[in-house]
């Protein structure tokens, strides 16, 4: 019965979208040109059963199952993006919500938990995330250069990822002498290009395989004097420091431990400093319905963790710290960009991923998240931003 409701939902739904539909074994459903996103059903039972079963999560695991394909994936997700609060009929959708299954216990940001979520994604192989990054390693959202109306161009990665990693440095007022502390280590772009700057880097990360390769990096540039790596939860750190980096952690923090996160921050500064966080924000009416949901993302990619939004951010700040926003650069277009190269790079080395023992359903896995977040960002149902946290 619910394969059955499914289906009709689905068929409803298609009509009216700007997509085409191609059921083996029927027609064609959807409202779009020839021009729009092709979606070709293999096996129409088993991707209505598992829509039925598991809504959007079964949306996924059903591509990675292959019964479903799209030529233009990034695009055909757009659209349901772009159109995600009206999917569903809203008798339905308030029903769908009693019914929907939370984040499981065990996936919690716990010291314990937090490290075993961090693993399952970070620590796959260093070799596997250099197929398709840049060659600073650095895995979250460039800074290119943009047109007259303020749209990216260009895709020279490497040097985009160097900028944004600039501008970050350049908000926190990083000159030589300073003591910065970076939480969350990624694969140490900040840390080198801050070191260079002249400032005495601290780096946190509990992730095994980021601290390998940066403490190797930090090494063969001659900066382990300057640059300390550490395998540590940032819940663990003491000290002051004039200058606090954060790039994309926030988002794995987990809602129960964002003002743990910020007081922490608060308690690490030192008088008169400055934080710079980059994060990853959703607007706050869609954060806050869906902050009880378990999505395929947090069952496949990043255990645990939820996106904010601008306001929730600002909202912890007010009730665990005396950290306030000063400045906010905001670029989501910049990271619909990024995830495109990325993507382009992990589908023209999609048999080096097979060499490296991942099969294909983690390929299928991982190409279906790329185009999912660059849809996210395309459909400007996620941002990114740039955040400087400052003491009145």
């Amino acid at each position: 019965m619910r394969g059955q409701i499914a289906r009709a939902l689905f068929c409803a739904a298609a009509a009216r979208l700007p997509i085409r539909v191609r059921l083996s074994g029927s027609g064609q459903l959807g409202a779009g040109p020839a021009s729009a996103p092709l979606m070709t059903v293999h096996d129409p039972g088993a991707f209505f059963t598992r829509l039925g079963a598991g809504g959007l999560i079964g949306f996924g695991e059903s591509y990675l199952a292959g019964e479903w394909d799209c030529e233009d994936l990034t695009g055909l997700l757009t659209v349901f993006a772009s159109h995600v609060g009206n999917l569903v009929p809203s008798p339905l959708a308030r029903l769908r919500r009693l019914a929907m299954r939370g984040q499981p216990a065990a996936d919690e940001q716990t010291r314990k938990g937090a490290r075993r979520n961090i693993g399952r994604h970070y620590d796959l192989s260093n070799e596997f995330f250099a197929l398709f990054l840049d060659e600073t390693m650095t895995y979250s959202s460039a800074l290119f250069e943009t047109t007259a109306d303020g749209s990216p161009v260009g895709r020279m990665l490497g040097q985009a990822q160097r900028r944004k990693i600039g501008r970050l440095l350049d908000q926190a007022r990083v000159v030589p002498g300073c003591r910065l502390l970076e939480i969350g280590t990624g694969w140490g772009g900040l840390a080198i290009q801050a070191a260079q700057r002249g400032a005495v880097v601290r780096t946190v990360t509990i992730s095994e395989r980021q601290h390998e390769h940066t403490a190797r990096l930090v090494a063969e540039a001659g900066l382990s004097g300057q640059v300390s790596v550490e395998l540590r939860d940032y819940r663990d750190v003491e000290g002051e420091y004039d200058v606090i980096c954060s790039v994309e952690m926030i988002e794995a923090v987990g809602e129960r431990y964002w003002d743990t996160y910020f007081a922490q921050l608060d308690h690490l500064l030192a008088p008169g400093g400055r934080v710079a966080l980059q994060a990853i924000t959703m607007p706050h009416d869609a954060m806050m319905a869906s902050r009880g949901s378990y999505t395929w993302i947090q069952k496949y990619i990043f255990p645990g963790g939820l996106i904010p939004s601008v306001t929730a951010i600002e909202n912890s700040l007010r009730r665990s710290t005396r950290l306030r926003v000063v400045q906010r650069h905001d670029f989501g277009a910049h990271y619909a960009q990024t995830l495109r190269i990325w993507r382009d790079r992990f589908i023209a080395r999609r048999d080096e991923v097979a060499a490296l023992d991942f099969d294909e359903v983690f390929a299928r896995m991982w190409l279906f998240y790329l185009c999912y977040a660059e849809a996210g960002f395309r459909a400007g149902y996620l941002d990114v931003s740039q955040l400087t946290l400052e003491r009145p």
